[in-house]
């Protein structure tokens, strides 16, 4: 199938002439499609589509039935000047065909059929055709075996196997009561060697901690022994010791002047000071004495040299004159 695309053209002498080309038909399956395959229909958002009005309907604005160039004419005509004075203007139709004028909408309801989706009837299941011929026969009764001679043998081997089963099933309880009393005396048996283990096990640790208990107790006495040697050792050094150092201490001390006498304390604290303050005083003023006797003396010694001097030059000067 093929459909055409409509071309428009306006030749020279002002007419126009229609082509088109061809193009294929959208491809449209025969069957309706699953509901799992079948696309959303994707609907538009009518909060901006200019057509849905919003807001109260009654309030909504009425759309006049005089045409747009009906309107445009009344317009025009508006400009129309005032009315004299006891007149008035009033509208009066002017066309050819009067027509009733009115805010009532005319509408018609009109609807349309498309063709409906065939549903996709069952895949029928696969026989596969016969192959051969079909051959049959009749048995008649009694001609392949006697029933009551044919299942004695298949008796007896039923019966024998359930007697034998039934035997090894009592042997086998039997066999577990064995078993359940043998267990039961040795769990007896069992429970009563653990019970003899646990005492002599709670015996032997009784022992031990006892035995750790006299160890310890005669490990104290023997540190408190040594203890009490070593004190009684120390104490005997230490008055053999004492015994020679108290008078050396004493002496020492003594001599060191931590015990002294008071009277000779006194006397060297207080009058030998004093004493060696007099006798350097005097043994200052000696010398300041001695020194000013030997300048003297020293002066006196000069003089009298010079003195010679002179009078051996003056004698002979004499002796050389005379």
């Amino acid at each position: 199938q093929m459909a055409f695309v409509p071309y428009n053209q306006k030749d020279q002498h002002g007419s126009y002439t229609f082509s088109s080309r061809p193009r294929p038909v959208e491809i449209r399956s025969k069957y309706r499609k699953p509901p799992a395959e079948q696309t959303p229909f994707l609907y538009g958002n009518i909060m901006y589509d200019r057509r849905v009005v919003r807001g109260n309907t009654y309030a909504q604005n009425i759309i006049p039935t005089v045409p747009f160039h009906k309107q445009a004419r009344e317009h025009v005509r508006s400009l129309t000047p005032e009315a004299v004075q006891g007149r008035t203007h009033i509208d009066v139709q002017t066309e050819l065909y009067l027509e009733e004028l009115s805010d009532v909408i005319a509408s018609s309801d009109m609807d349309c059929q498309t063709d409906a989706f065939l549903d996709k009837p069952a895949t029928p299941l696969f026989i596969p055709a016969k192959t051969g011929k079909d051959v049959g026969t009749q048995v008649e009764e009694g001609e392949l075996f006697d029933f009551d001679r044919e299942v004695q043998p298949l008796l007896e081997v039923l019966v024998g196997k359930v007697i034998e089963q039934s035997l090894k099933e009592v042997m086998e309880e039997e066999e577990l009561a064995t078993l359940k009393d043998q267990q039961q005396a040795f769990e007896e048996l069992r429970n009563y060697q653990l019970a003899e283990v646990q005492r002599l096990q709670e015996h032997e640790r009784r022992r031990r901690e006892e035995k750790e208990h006299r160890i310890a107790q005669q490990r104290e006495v023997l540190k408190k022994e040594g203890e009490t040697v070593q004190k009684i050792a120390a104490r005997a050094y230490a008055q053999q010791y004492l015994s020679g150092l108290l008078p050396s201490v004493l002496t020492s001390l003594r001599t060191n002047g931590y015990f002294h006498d008071p009277v000779e304390r006194d006397i060297e604290s207080s009058f030998l000071p004093w004493l060696m303050s007099e006798v350097d005083n005097c043994l200052e003023k000696r010398n300041a004495a001695r020194q000013l006797l030997d300048s003297k003396t020293q002066h006196i010694l000069t003089f009298d040299s010079i003195k010679m001097q002179l009078l051996f030059q003056y004698g002979r000067y004499s002796v050389e004159h005379c």
